[in-house]
């Protein structure tokens, strides 16, 4: 199979970061890319979503690991039949 050079332009930083990666998964940036390339004509499309919006996870704090640990533990505190159930007659007077 005939081979070609294709130059691509990026962050330096960003190149540096995934030439890490990479080397962990135990490849290099060219191995990578043609996973990534072959994968896409495989599937006929990008093999991930691609939006122009952040997601919740990187714009609110609700989704933050912290937070999400916290409503895993209360989820099974609740499952568990382990939680109090007050008014809010009940909370109020609490908080006086």
């Amino acid at each position: 199979m005939a081979q070609t050079n294709i130059n691509i332009r990026m962050d330096e930083g960003l190149k540096k970061q995934a030439e890490s990666l990479f080397n962990e998964l135990g490849m290099n940036m060219t191995t990578a890319f043609n996973i990534f390339v072959r994968q896409s004509v495989r599937q006929r499309k990008i093999p991930f979503e691609v939006s122009a919006d952040a997601g919740p996870a990187d714009s609110d704090p609700f989704y933050s690991e912290s937070n999400m640990k916290v409503l895993r533990e209360s989820i099974k505190q609740a499952n568990e039949g382990k939680f109090i159930v007050k008014t809010m007659e009940e909370l109020e007077a609490m908080a006086k």
